[in-house]
């Protein structure tokens, strides 16, 4: 989830590229580069940290090119977020190889067997990050070919998502770019082309855009492109106008980053999975983590310890690990876990779970267990953060930046990481015979489609917010795993609508819950096709005796279930497991939908931080 912007035409190149990164911040970054042309060679000038810095240093150190009368017409820019390899100035885009240069947005697979390839054949790699190979590959292919045809030949041989921008010292009048499953989009004006990973980056000076699909390759003169497939066959494609505004265009046409956070899961979930498991469930790769399957097979208790939503996604993992693992999990509030002063139980595993890497009660947790000898791994989504260099080994959800403060895909990214880490450990362990393990491990594999499935369900749940946006109070329910996901319900709701709404399991209903019940109160169960079935449906008629609102968000059809429930929504399942997700989706579109209803600031909910980075 990085910013890129790439710019061909009369106008001072480095200028217009750079205002790009800046109205590309709100992406989230961690260093920033420009690569651009002078005297028909490329300089490149990078840096860790804000775009403040690589100002100061095009103004300083470049001969002052910002306010030269020199006209640089070709430049692509990039701001980073860190997925391989941490924050630096040297990890730092655009790489080059020979005249070449470029910028990356995604995540290569087998960057690494490509990486020993190319080192054999006398490249030298002066960065850690999987990018650096796209350039060498370009260029080992360049000898004998032309840009274009180098691009090609170089991208057949990547296995991931990618949007790259290639600039060439052989070729200078023009850009290539080329998309798989990462965005990249196109804006044409008579003399001047753009390129980039999101509108916003150029739409104050051009708002033609064309819009490129997996597998495009576009070649950008400034009077003229071109779009191929990988085959080489030309395709053509007219402009379309974008209407937006420059705040709808920062958040990709929906309202809020919170709707569009929740409409990005099904690509988060395929990148926290990809690289990490075969597609038919055969094979973990798991050598990034840090910490191997030898010490796994060792560990004998699991210390799970976050806040917050990471917390919930800690439950959910507890049912995991010791239903398919069979090792023992406790799970602890990171803010009580650090006083308790905990006697760790020798051969335990300390998981430490934060989005940003940085929660103050959690690091104080990850600091306590290694200070008291326990083996720590965090799983976390902000590479270079606190968590990930402190603890022994990091699991990185690779979700990209989560701007709204209420948290969506980086929770369910946390879900898919903990079930891939739970079958590592399965494995390690011996706990299940290997076809069993493959079996659920492959289901994984639906989970983003399901999810478009899932986020399809906003109109029928826009409609139900309309019916209750006005009740003061709200009870979720759920048991097993659907217990933490109730949990998560009632507290997105209680974020950004701010109504008083409780979580709890469904068995407890009766020992206090229960009293709250009258005409018109709404309690929404979450309800697997599984075990808890028909303990859940005897639940539900004591609701439905004391004339609650039963909304219900299952994967069962059973006839029942749709009976009692006043309003019914069906989410297509995978597995009880799986299915935290495919739930979780429709629960925080109806918080989002409650909250527009009454009038609230979904973004930036009162009184809170998206990072607490304060006890």
């Amino acid at each position: 989830m990085c910013g890129i912007i790439g710019y061909i035409g009369d106008k001072r190149a480095v200028e217009i590229v750079l205002d790009g990164l800046k109205r590309l911040e709100y992406r989230g970054y961690d260093s920033a580069g420009i690569a651009y042309f002078v005297d028909g060679r490329i300089k490149v000038v990078k840096c860790k940290g804000k775009i403040k810095n690589l100002e100061q240093l095009l103004e300083h150190e470049n001969h002052q090119v910002l306010n030269s009368n020199q006209k640089p017409f070709v430049a692509i820019g990039h701001t980073r977020w860190a997925t391989h390899g941490k924050p630096s100035d040297v990890n730092a885009h655009p790489h080059c190889s020979g005249g070449i240069a470029l910028v990356h947005n995604g995540i290569i697979e087998n960057y690494s067997e490509l990486k020993r390839e190319l080192m054999q054949e006398g490249f030298k790699f002066t960065s850690e990050t999987d990018t650096e190979v796209i350039a060498h590959l370009i260029n080992k292919y360049r000898a004998d070919l032309s840009l274009e045809e180098a691009v090609r030949e170089a991208v057949k041989r990547l296995r991931g998502s990618y949007a790259v921008v290639v600039i060439d010292e052989k070729e200078p009048d023009k850009i290539i770019g080329v998309r798989m499953e990462s965005p990249l989009v196109v804006g044409v004006m008579d003399d001047e082309k753009f390129i980039a990973s999101d509108v916003p980056a150029f739409l104050n000076h051009c708002n033609r855009v064309i819009f490129l699909d997996d597998g495009e390759i576009i070649v950008l003169r400034k009077d003229d492109f071109k779009i191929f497939d990988l085959q080489g066959k030309e395709k053509k494609k007219k402009p379309q106008t974008i209407t937006w505004t420059a705040s709808m265009a920062e958040k990709g046409g929906y309202k809020h980053f919170m709707l569009k956070e929740i409409h990005e899961q099904p690509r988060s979930i395929a990148d926290t999975i990809r690289g990490r498991v075969l597609p038919d469930g055969s094979r973990i790769v798991y050598k990034e983590i840090g910490i191997s399957y030898e010490e796994l097979a060792l560990t004998k208790k699991i210390y799970l310890v976050a806040c917050g939503t990471s917390y919930h996604a800690c439950l959910i993992g507890k049912y995991m690990i010791e239903r398919i693992a069979r090792i023992p999990v406790e799970v602890d509030i990171a803010s009580e876990f650090r006083y308790r002063e905990v006697p760790f139980e020798r051969d335990s595993l300390f998981i430490a779970i934060t989005q940003s890497g940085e929660t103050a009660d959690t690091l104080a947790a990850l600091r306590y267990a290694k200070k008291s000898g326990v083996k720590t791994l965090t799983i976390c989504n902000v590479v270079g953060s606190t968590a990930s260099r402190e603890a022994d080994g990091v699991f990185y959800t690779h979700s990209g930046p989560e701007i709204g403060v209420a948290s969506t895909k980086a929770f369910t990214s946390q879900i898919v990481a903990l079930y891939i880490f739970t079958f590592a450990l399965s494995k390690a362990k011996r706990a299940n015979p290997a076809d069993i393990n493959e079996i659920f491990l492959s289901k994984l594999f639906h989970l983003p489609t399901m999810a478009e499935k899932a986020l399809k369900l906003e109109d029928k749940i826009h409609q139900l917010a309309k019916e209750v946006y006005k009740k003061p109070n709200f009870l979720y329910l759920g048991r097993g795993l659907n217990y933490p996901v109730a949990l998560e319900g009632a507290l997105k709701l209680k974020e950004i609508s701010y109504i008083h709404a409780e979580g709890y399991a469904a068995g407890e209903m009766k020992h206090g819950p229960i009293a709250l019940v009258e005409e018109g109160f709404p309690v929404v169960f979450i309800v697997s096709d599984d075990l808890y079935l028909e303990k859940t449906l005897s639940n539900m008629e004591e609701i439905k005796a004391r004339d609650g609102f039963i909304i219900t968000i299952s994967s069962s059809k059973e006839e029942k279930l749709k009976k009692l429930s006043d309003r019914f929504i069906y989410v297509e399942g995978i597995n009880s497991y799986l299915n935290t997700v495919l739930f979780s989706i429709p629960l925080q579109l109806l918080a989002y939908h409650v909250a527009i209803l009454r009038g609230c600031d979904v973004d930036q909910p009162r009184n809170l931080a998206k990072s607490v980075t304060v006890e």
